[in-house]
């Protein structure tokens, strides 16, 4: 069984859910302004965070905000410019030189929740989008050690 971050055989090109209607998602919820909206409302949160922002190197970040882009609209049926550049998205290898422990996730689902929640989608686009994000937060997790440099206790 692949984990919900990675695409599977039957969906979309871009690994997101089948076209309704001869739309895909990614242009049901208004494209590459979407999640480009999105990711910058997002990266603006990680800026901050205690937790996630040692785990980008700040002259990255514009890349950072730049692959999370593409990424998220290829899976969703926008363009393959993603694969294209990048090859296959590999989440789970891709992360794994990372901490992420189940507090990295709730921060990054925290601010990537509220991200979308900012940009006002039809309810259904909402929560289809925020279910995704959900499983893939929970499918990053590979310790369960506490992040280094905070008080555990």
């Amino acid at each position: 069984m692949s984990s919900p971050a990675e695409p599977t055989p039957g969906m979309n090109v871009g690994g997101g859910p089948p076209q309704e209607q001869g739309q895909s998602f990614f242009e049901a919820v208004g494209g590459h302004a979407t999640f480009r909206a999105i990711v910058a409302h997002f990266y603006q949160g990680v800026r901050t965070d205690p937790i996630l922002a040692p785990m980008y190197p700040a002259h990255d970040m514009d890349g950072a905000e730049e692959r999370l882009t593409l990424f998220l609209e290829q899976y969703w049926g926008g363009p393959t410019t993603y694969s294209e550049s990048r090859g296959h998205p590999r989440l789970r290898m891709r992360h794994q030189g990372f901490h992420v422990n189940p507090e990295a996730r709730d921060h990054w689902y925290g601010l990537m929740r509220e991200a979308v929640l900012a940009q006002k989608l039809a309810p259904l686009h909402e929560a289809t989008l925020l279910d995704y994000l959900e499983r893939a937060a929970h499918s990053l997790i590979n310790t369960f050690e506490p992040t280094p440099g905070t008080d555990q206790t």
